[in-house]
């Protein structure tokens, strides 16, 4: 087989420019093939109409419709496309629910080579108050299966690797989410004319860990000065004073992100956050905004305590840490310059084109 496939199929969870771990891992990247003379089809298993109401109260004929509609297009996909590539890589899963049967069908049938990319502990069932019933049906274990079967793996953390590397003799490649630091995410001054901001960004389904530093915020309300900000596809419930919302959009992402003068990641220390990879971070740091975060997995190598933020693994040092951001507009400052420098040097796309690029520059040997 050639070292690189000149055609590369694919199958993706998520409509295109909607969901986070997508549009960093894979979207975003996928100029890079085309200098590589590499040619692909995307094929996203839920559709725009059927993200929209997926995670909403109600509308339970038309998730059901979106949901079986996806598995015929997959099968489609599959079954007609899928013999035409030379490659396929797969994110997260081929179909949110069930066994793995469209990978098995990829790998033991037609034998074609997989690229597995992965960027949570999703081997873990996460339970939410949205998904709970979809739960019963994910068959989180059939991610063992998927590594077994793939020729080719790409984790975004160490965790993630060797999780990987005990279930699989593929190649493993650490790939870490990364962001545009050129064209996008730009470092700009901060303001000082005006109250510190505190920000939090994150999905509906993250909300969990901001509710658990509500409390610290309340204190820090006491003695200091400041505004919070959440940007979320959820209106959250916060019984805090001087917040505002901004429903998440791509279209204003960063510029939402760029009023932010202290961003927040806090996480509870167990299995699912030894596989979470950071991105709160990342787009915080890439932005120039100092962070401050929970000492958990890939948190402690994004953030350098003292130089470009602080980890906390109590109450107490969470409000220190906000406390001595909010009063030292220098120290803000100092911390947010060499998080760019981090996030430049190690999460950026130009620090990890040869990574993602090496992904395809292999010979693909099939793994039984």
């Amino acid at each position: 087989m050639q070292s690189k496939p000149s055609k590369v199929l694919f199958l993706l969870p998520y409509p295109i420019g909607l969901a986070p771990s997508q549009r960093f891992r894979v979207e975003m990247l996928l100029p890079l093939l085309d200098g590589e003379g590499i040619t692909y089809t995307l094929r996203p298993f839920l559709s725009s109409n059927t993200w929209d109401v997926l995670y909403k109260g109600g509308s339970i004929f038309s998730k059901a419709f979106g949901i079986i509609k996806g598995y015929f297009n997959r099968l489609q996909t599959v079954l007609f496309e899928a013999p035409g590539y030379e490659a396929i890589f797969i994110h997260r899963e081929a179909a949110p629910l069930g066994p793995p049967i469209f990978e098995w069908y990829l790998a033991k049938i037609l034998k074609k080579p997989i690229i597995y990319d992965f960027d949570d502990a999703i081997w873990i069932p996460s339970i939410t108050n949205e998904n709970r019933l979809a739960t019963l049906f994910k068959a989180s274990g059939k991610v063992r299966l998927i590594c077994k079967w793939s020729s080719t793996i790409s984790a975004g953390n160490d965790y993630l690797c060797q999780f990987a590397q005990s279930n699989s003799s593929a190649r493993i490649i650490r790939m870490p989410t990364v962001v545009d630091t050129v064209n996008r995410y730009t470092y700009i001054q901060k303001k000082k004319d005006r109250p510190v901001l505190i920000g939090w960004t994150g999905s509906h389904s993250t909300l969990k860990y901001l509710y658990k530093l509500v409390s610290v915020l309340q204190l820090l309300q006491h003695d200091k000065d400041f505004e919070f900000l959440v940007i979320c596809d959820k209106k959250p419930e916060l019984n805090l004073k001087n917040w505002s919302f901004i429903s998440w959009n791509a279209e204003s992402e960063i510029e939402d992100l760029r009023k932010i003068d202290i961003g927040l990641m806090p996480l509870k220390a167990d299995e699912w956050a030894e596989g979470k990879c950071g991105f709160k971070l990342i787009q915080y740091l890439a932005l120039g905004i100092p962070a401050v975060a929970s000492s958990v997995g890939v948190n402690k190598q994004i953030i350098l305590e003292n130089v470009n933020g602080f980890l906390c693994v109590d109450d107490k040092q969470w409000l220190n840490a906000l406390k001595t951001l909010i009063s030292d507009a220098e120290l803000r400052q100092r911390f947010g310059e060499a998080g760019r420098k981090k996030i430049v040097e190690s999460y950026s796309i130009e620090g990890n084109k040869g990574t993602f690029l090496s992904l395809f520059n292999s010979s693909f040997p099939h793994q039984q």
